[in-house]
């Protein structure tokens, strides 16, 4: 495991979490009339610290790039859910609360989670799956439970419509990053002709448009709480199935490493969920008529 895969990793997942928590302040005041629509991010626009959390976002994305084009996704996603952390932080200080019990907690649960499959597994990459039949049923089932987690927040538009819309968004993430690893992999054998004239670097495309809109809707309808800790949860599991679907990554298989592994991604969970639930994280409104218009800030 590459020490630079660790850092570029990590401070991705800073990013991230610094990028979620200013995108769900301003996204929680966008008109309810664009929710799941394409307007809702012409809208967002207008809003300089949601300018800034996508600056944020943006950046990660390219970190999180260059670790996956290092390091096999078992590996980086992972120690991508530490977005969380950094998103607590941020919160933490915006609000004033103390960590307490549940947090550290959490804190613990999510470090510990990632410790814990990372040492166990110990995920090495391998050869990449040339059935085209494997390939396309992972990519098929992990955009089919997003297409329904999708239909099912739009149409039922209750309180839990936010975390299925932020769920759906990690698995698309978490796809999109299979897809980046292939990328670049197609760039460094063959050059930018074998990247332009392959279908995965406009799927990326695609996912991350996607998945912008999902979690903006999501920050849109519901507090960051709600939002926030169901996206960090999905992503890595997500990515971690792609990796081992069809890229050929690797991991202990024996009783003990497996379990290690379960109970690894069993504590990132959970601690995510605790740390999602902290005081310390924006409620925001829940509901509720926004009449008023975005204004620059």
């Amino acid at each position: 495991m590459s020490v630079l895969v660790i850092v570029l990793s990590v401070s991705a997942a800073c990013c991230l979490g610094f990028g979620f928590v200013l995108q769900q302040a301003a996204a929680r005041r966008a008109p309810k009339s664009d929710y799941l629509s394409p307007r809702l991010l012409l809208d967002l626009m207008r809003v300089r610290s949601w300018l800034a959390g996508i600056g944020l976002m943006v950046c990660g994305m390219a970190l999180g790039a260059l670790a996956l084009g290092k390091g096999e996704v078992s590996v980086v996603e992972p120690l991508l859910a530490t977005n969380l952390l950094f998103a607590m932080a941020l919160s933490r200080h915006r609000t004033g609360q103390r960590l307490g019990r549940q947090g550290w907690a959490g804190l613990w649960l999510l470090a510990g989670g990632v410790a814990a499959f990372l040492v166990a597994g110990e995920p090495k990459g391998g050869q990449a799956v040339s059935s085209p039949l494997r390939h396309w049923l992972v990519i098929g089932v992990v955009v089919g439970l997003a297409l329904l987690l999708t239909a099912f927040a739009k149409r039922s538009r209750s309180g839990v419509s936010p975390a299925l819309l932020a769920v759906a968004a990690g698995l698309l993430y978490g796809l999109q990053d299979a897809l980046t690893r292939v990328s670049g992999q197609r760039l460094s054998d063959g050059g930018w002709a074998a990247l332009v004239t392959g279908w995965q670097p406009y799927a990326v495309l695609v996912l991350g448009v996607t998945g912008l809109i999902l979690v903006q809707s999501a920050f849109e309808t519901g507090p960051l709480r709600m939002s926030l800790p169901a996206l960090t949860a999905a992503q890595p599991l997500a990515g971690i199935a792609c990796g081992i679907g069809f890229l050929g990554d690797q991991v202990r298989t024996d009783t003990g490493a497996l379990a290690w592994q379960a109970a690894g991604l069993a504590a990132i969970v959970a601690g995510i969920v605790l740390l999602g639930l902290h005081p310390a994280m924006p409620e925001g409104p829940v509901g509720g008529r926004r009449t008023q218009s975005l204004q620059p800030r």
